[in-house]
């Protein structure tokens, strides 16, 4: 865990102002912000060094916590053969990632049939989303670095919450499987606001429920719906590169572009936005005063 440790100690006073900056709400978190950053970061940090200190993490859930989406192929694959779409030739990975990766279950089924009873084309994803719990079940996994990350997280208390087109059996299959159910205070569903994603709607609800600025918030996603979703809510977002292309994930608005949570890029980005960090910045430029 030493890659994601702070380079300076946290004082007790320290906590005391962290917490009472995060209690000043939504309104005032433009100026806590400037007040907290060092003078030379916003120049020579990362494009995200802006946020700093920062206050909460929101996560996307299949293709960023886990590598699911060659499960999600798999049944894709397997079930659209047994109905005979596209004259029962298999479709492809290429097929999956620009058609159907990071989709909404209903969006995708109108897409995918458009001229079979919208009940029907449900009830295939209804049987896909069942077959995909039953193969993650066996081989789901974390992405590299993720309980590293979740502790530096849970370290500093920063807010957060989980925010995904899947369905919630799904959603809560897979938390539990990367032993993430206690983790998120907040779990946030498509298909239970107004508008799924690529809409801003999954993630405004989010900020809402836990009482996040959007200043000092950023998202990681793995899809360009997922991204879209996240820059429509003015919301920074880091893209995971697991599946989906990297141009493509720019072109979405991505601000930054990581491989995995293990990234140099990632750990660098942390160690800037580090909250306690910045708290001790201010104690010493108020010593200095």
């Amino acid at each position: 865990m030493a890659a994601f440790a702070p380079s300076l100690p946290l004082h007790f006073a320290a906590a005391v102002i962290g917490s009472e900056g995060r209690r000043r709400g939504r309104k005032k978190c433009t100026s806590w912000r400037r007040a907290a950053i060092p003078v030379d970061m916003a120049a020579v940090g990362s494009p995200l060094s802006k946020l700093a200190p920062l206050e909460a993490i929101l996560f996307d859930i299949d293709g960023t916590l886990c590598d699911s989406d060659p499960i999600h192929f798999r049944a894709f694959r397997e079930l659209l053969q047994q109905v005979g779409f596209n004259n029962g030739v298999p479709i492809t990975e290429e097929f999956f990632s620009a058609n159907i990766s990071g989709g909404h279950n209903d969006d995708l089924a109108r897409a995918l049939f458009p001229d079979l009873d919208h009940g029907k084309a449900m009830k295939f994803m209804d049987d896909k989303e069942a077959l995909f719990r039953k193969l993650a079940a066996e081989q789901l996994k974390a992405v590299d670095g993720l309980h590293d990350l979740c502790r530096w997280i849970g370290d500093r208390k920063l807010k957060r919450a989980a925010v995904t087109n899947a369905p919630r059996p799904n959603a809560e299959l897979i938390l539990s499987i990367l032993g993430l159910t206690d983790f998120f205070t907040v779990l946030v569903i498509g298909s239970e606001c107004d508008r799924a994603k690529p809409f801003p709607d999954p993630y405004l609800k989010a900020l809402e429920l836990i009482d996040a600025c959007p200043d000092h918030t950023f998202i990681f996603e793995d899809s360009t719906s997922g991204i879209r979703a996240g820059v429509a809510a003015s919301v920074p977002v880091v893209g995971l590169a697991t599946r989906n292309p990297e141009k493509a994930l720019k072109d979405a608005g991505a601000s930054l572009l990581i491989k995995d949570f293990q990234d140099p890029k990632l750990l660098s980005m942390l160690e800037e936005l580090d909250p306690t960090v910045a708290v001790e910045h201010v104690l010493f430029l108020q010593m200095e005063q």
